[in-house]
């Protein structure tokens, strides 16, 4: 009897050994994005507990599909970035640079078509040359960048005369209904479109060679260039692609109210960066993922709504903002040196 005790839980003991290595394997794969997870889980509990006006009403949850992907689309192109090590801070004068394009485009040819698609060229070429001062004169990103923020900026200034441009006509457009058309009040276009971007730029990091080279380059360089990855060019189409994202959230933002206005992008620069970073990626490269930064646009979004809904306005707002940008940091850090 005892022998036959002994023998049943055998193979029960191995089960849950079995089953703690493969936890164990998995919390240490996901360290990140169970950190930022944790955050949203719980940031959204609170809320809807504390403001259920707010939080259990549709309405809020229509207003960040709204909101939300037009930092969210640039968010995610710019984690791949940083995962390689690299820094682009000049997005939000791209997002302008690329609806200079598509007005000039637009005016000339009276086709929302033909302009949304030199807006993304135009957007696209804008990165390129941000990559090509990066990588061809040696000029650390962040430098370079901060650089061309100002100067993309000084280009929609000079080239509009610091006017803003209308486009009514653009309401009644197919290509107007599917980017930003009218819903039934929940389900928002700009979000569908923040899926897919985040779903193309996840199987471009996870399933294709191109995103194993941006891994192994923010890990380590020389051992990219040891192994033929082509380090220069990945760079630059990592930057290519920030630029034609801000391009097409510069149009999603414009076509939303039909006018273009010279300081569109300038209040981009923290709900972008703050989503890539709560969402884990590492500012040292190598670190990052997609499904994390996904997350943390949604924990960013979801603090402002969530501070009025409280009553909590005026300087509370960033103080506020700040201990949790903080706070999930800390978090990914700590879950990471647990699990390691």
């Amino acid at each position: 009897m005892t022998l036959h005790t002994e023998h049943s839980a055998s193979p029960r003991m191995e089960q849950s050994q079995e089953l703690s290595v493969r936890l164990t394997r998995f919390a240490r794969k996901n360290a990140s994005q169970l950190g930022i997870l944790s955050v949203f889980i719980i940031m959204v509990i609170v809320f809807v507990f504390t403001a259920p006006e707010t939080f259990q009403s549709k309405d809020i949850y229509a207003s960040l599909m709204f909101s939300v992907p037009l930092y969210g689309i640039v968010a995610l192109p710019l984690t791949m970035v940083i995962i390689a090590g690299e820094m682009d801070l000049s997005f939000g004068s791209i997002m302008a640079v690329g609806m200079v394009g598509f007005w000039y485009a637009y005016d000339a040819t009276n086709s929302i078509e033909i302009g949304f698609l030199v807006c993304l060229v135009t957007g696209f070429v804008a990165g390129l040359i941000n990559g090509l001062i990066v990588v061809g004169f040696g000029v650390p990103s962040l430098i370079a960048t901060i650089g061309m923020m100002f100067f993309w900026r000084g280009v929609v200034q000079v080239t509009i005369e610091g006017s803003m441009k209308t486009f009514f006509e653009a309401r009644d457009s197919t290509l107007n209904s599917i980017l930003v058309g009218e819903t039934n009040g929940f389900w928002e276009h700009e979000m569908f479109w923040m899926i897919v971007v985040a779903i193309l730029v996840w199987v471009i990091l996870n399933r294709h060679q191109f995103g194993a080279h941006v891994y192994l380059i923010g890990d380590n360089e020389a051992s990219a260039r040891l192994m033929g990855v082509n380090v220069n060019r990945t760079r630059i189409m990592l930057f290519a692609s920030v630029g034609l994202a801000s391009a097409f959230a510069g149009a999603m933002s414009s076509l939303q109210l039909s006018t273009f206005f010279p300081t569109l992008g300038d209040g981009q620069l923290m709900p972008t960066l703050s989503s890539v970073f709560l969402g884990g990626t590492s500012v040292f490269g190598g670190t990052g993922t997609i499904f994390g930064t996904f997350l943390g646009c949604f924990v960013f979004g979801f603090i402002k709504p969530g501070l009025v809904a409280l009553g909590l306005t005026g300087y509370w707002t960033q103080f506020i903002q700040g201990s949790v940008i903080v706070a999930s940091v800390a978090m990914h850090i700590f879950i990471q040196r647990r699990v390691e």
